[in-house]
């Protein structure tokens, strides 16, 4: 942005800030937690049970059998009992059954660890890959995951174990043969994870900044998915350890491996259940039980880091958590304005302070004045969904946006507000198609883009750095897992790959305090701001590249009316300071009359009514416009008495509304 450039190199060393600049301390008592350690589950007593299980274990199989002697060697003290020499007694044929766990240990950990890598990799390719891509990729892929999962696993194992020759049928067969049969379940859940995550305004929003599709898979859908890999992982591995020792039974496991299922197979033949030989079967029963116990004691403490609201939870006798951040009553009031654009209209009007410009400003700017300079032209623009019955869902649709104007889309619900903004953005995904008409952007510059026959490339450079969108609700537009900064800082690496990271962060934090938002919050959450806040860093992720013109797709939605008029207000100081066009959905007519220069009414996919918002107010020739404005109730007065003025809503129609015609509820 033009007054978002990163700070001087002195500056950011340590220099005072400028005015209006929120001092950036540390909160007291608190730290901030970034980088991979913010990905870290918090420390619990179940994950230090957890990794003290695992751990030992690993450790006991992977280092145990540098200290102990051949467990093949035989002796003629068969059935010794623990004691003595031998720590877990002897075999029937006298071999060291300490020595044969640490082996057996160290042979099942390779077999699950193989096997939990493998069917976890299958199992996201089959599953997130497919359920991203689509199409015809997640047809076959669906296709294939449904076959492997209607096949039952154990008889497949043995059919496929079988044709082995025992000699070749070594620990990493073993391995192979149950990672191909152990994946299409879980490949199944994480697909419907990724079909529904993919249709998240977060992820509409990085492929809107130009992610490359394996960018927005790894970044923004799968930290969502890591609970149910992490289940994978633990359930492959645990499965393949009893998978194995089941084959081991029936003849078919690791006959030239020593694992656990082998060991309990020679247990079982050796008669060691009959002879109450329990130091035989009980020790790797017991490991096979505390490994499986420690990994889903880990997995637990993995869903911190999906679900940050777990984090930082004061526990009784423990750290308190932080305070959240105060600001001075008056610093909060203040209002933080930008330096002006250069060859910015009205600069300094009354509306910058007020945040809402009078009739009186609004028919000077609309009217007198006439229409500005175009930014953006669309022509008898068709939107169809593609069904048995297509939906025609924008009709013959033509606008002007006017530059540094602010336009008001409104109309009822399924009316087509939103798919006249996605089809502008050239943001629908089959079956919406646009059939027909013309949508240009006329570049500051003095080119003029054909925004529906841009290539791929090229869109991706023009949207949010010349027309940028403000997605509806704020808490779906955000990633939940990813903080602030790290948002922001997409936008950045995308478009300005070569700006270094420090400064970066500086542009990030400038566009914060530029919509009113603490710079400290870089590093925070989602969930961690409150409606309000999420909304403004919505608009600052919008104004960060500069951009010409913003779609806002009802950024007021479920907010209270204090933080509505707020937002509303820095909207318009924005538009008057940085000098961008506006493209305003919403249901609230009042609100547009109020906020817009022009107003274009739409009902079942046309517009019914475009004129300036004075005319729409006092003079409504449509029927519908009337009913809109009719049917929106008044403190002081009749219907449509809504404006401040408080005149009666009666009007003196021109005209009787069409019988068809239904005022809204």
């Amino acid at each position: 942005m033009t007054n978002i450039s990163p700070a001087p190199a002195e500056e950011a060393a340590g220099s005072p800030p400028g005015p209006g600049a929120a001092p950036v301390t540390a909160v007291p008592g608190s730290r901030v937690r970034s980088g991979w350690r913010s990905l870290m589950p918090r420390w619990s007593p179940k994950l230090g049970v957890g990794l003290a299980l695992v751990v030992l274990i690993s450790l006991f199989g992977a280092l145990g059998p540098l200290f102990v002697g051949d467990p093949d060697t035989v002796r003629n003290i068969g059935m010794t009992a623990p004691g003595g020499e031998f720590l877990l007694g002897t075999t029937q044929t006298g071999q060291d059954v300490f020595s044969q766990l640490v082996h057996a240990t160290r042979g099942s950990l390779q077999i699950g660890l193989l096997v939990g890598i493998m069917a976890t990799l299958l199992s996201a390719v089959f599953g997130i890959v497919g359920g991203y891509v689509g199409g015809a990729v997640d047809e076959v892929f669906s296709l294939f995951s449904n076959v492997m999962l209607v096949i039952p696993g154990l008889p497949l194992v043995i059919v496929i174990a079988g044709f082995v020759p025992a000699a070749q049928r070594g620990w990493w067969t073993i391995a192979v043969v149950l990672a191909i049969t152990g994946w299409a379940a879980s490949a199944r859940v994480l697909r419907a994870q990724t079909l529904s995550l993919r249709n998240r305004d977060y992820v509409s929003a990085a492929r809107v900044a130009g992610e490359k599709p394996w960018r927005v898979v790894s970044v923004e859908i799968l930290p969502n998915l890591l609970p149910l890999l992490a289940s994978q992982f633990v359930f492959a591995v645990i499965l393949a350890i009893l998978s194995e020792a089941g084959l081991s039974f029936l003849g078919l496991g690791a006959s030239n491996s020593s694992t656990l299922g082998t060991m309990l197979f020679y247990a079982q033949n050796g008669f060691a259940l009959q002879k109450e030989a329990w130091w035989w079967f009980v020790p790797p029963g017991l490991v096979i039980a505390l490994f499986g116990c420690g990994l889903s004691l880990i997995n637990f403490s993995i869903d911190e880091i999906i679900n940050p609201k777990l984090r930082n939870i004061p526990r009784k006798g423990g750290r308190t958590a932080p305070k959240p951040f105060e600001r001075d009553p008056a610093e909060a009031a203040a209002v933080l304005v930008p330096a002006p654009r250069d060859g910015n209209r009205n600069a300094g009007r009354s509306e910058v302070a007020s945040g809402i410009p009078s009739e009186t400003e609004e028919g000077e700017r609309s009217g007198a004045g006439g229409h500005p300079e175009p930014v953006l032209t669309v022509r008898r623009l068709n939107v169809v969904y593609g069904a048995e019955k297509p939906v025609h869902a924008v009709k013959d649709v033509s606008l002007t946006l006017g530059r540094g104007e602010i336009l008001g889309l409104a109309g009822e619900s399924g009316c087509g507000k939103t798919t006249l903004a996605y089809a502008i953005n050239r943001l629908h995904l089959p079956p919406a198609e646009v059939t027909s008409g013309s949508v240009t952007f006329h570049d500051r510059g003095g080119e003029d883009i054909d925004v529906l026959g841009l290539e791929r490339e090229e869109l991706r450079r023009f949207r949010w750095a010349k027309l940028s969108m403000v997605f509806q609700g704020a808490m779906n537009a955000l990633n939940p897992v990813i903080s602030i900064h790290a948002q922001l800082d997409d936008v950045l690496t995308t478009h300005r790959p070569d700006l270094p990271a420090p400064r970066r962060r500086e542009c990030c934090a400038e566009v914060l305090r530029l919509v009113g938002v603490d710079p400290r919050r870089l590093d925070s959450y989602p969930h961690e701001l409150s409606g309000g806040m999420r909304q403004r860093v919505m608009i600052a992720m919008a104004l960060l590249l500069d951009p010409q013109v913003m779609i806002m797709d009802e950024p007021t939605t479920a907010l209270d009316v204090v933080v509505q008029r707020g937002i509303l207000r820095e909207i318009v100081r924005f538009r008057d300071e940085l000098g961008f066009a506006v493209v305003f959905i919403t249901h609230d007519l009042p609100l547009l009359l109020e906020l817009s220069d022009r107003i274009a009414v739409m009902r079942e996919g046309e517009v019914v009514e475009y004129a300036t918002a004075a005319d729409l107010h006092q003079r409504p020739r449509h029927p519908y416009s009337r009913q809109l404005l009719d049917s929106f109730p008044s403190l002081t007065g009749a219907r449509g008495s809504f404006i401040r003025t408080g005149e009666s809503g009666a009007r003196a129609h021109d005209t009787e509304p069409h019988p068809n015609e239904r005022a809204p509820r």
